[in-house]
């Protein structure tokens, strides 16, 4: 499940890039999946609903209902 995770997050950078951010996949926890967000998606008001609403949504429709998004901040 992993690899089709990551291979999701490859797919949707670029949209995400060409708002000026981007997203990290960081790791997996059972289905928990572990993300950074990059550039103007980092200190935006908005990061919760495109990691919820957006990727979370999009994954657990076309990979697994059972897939959760947890956002990771920097260190």
């Amino acid at each position: 499940m992993q690899e089709k995770v990551e291979a999701y997050i490859e797919e949707v950078r670029p949209l995400i890039q060409g708002h000026g951010g981007d997203v990290e996949f960081v790791s997996m926890d059972g289905n928990t999946v572990y993300l950074r967000l990059h550039g103007a998606c980092h200190a935006c008001p908005h990061a919760m609903m495109t990691l919820k609403n957006g990727i979370e949504a999009e994954m657990r429709e076309r990979l697994s209902p059972d897939l959760t998004v947890e956002r990771v901040l920097d260190d």
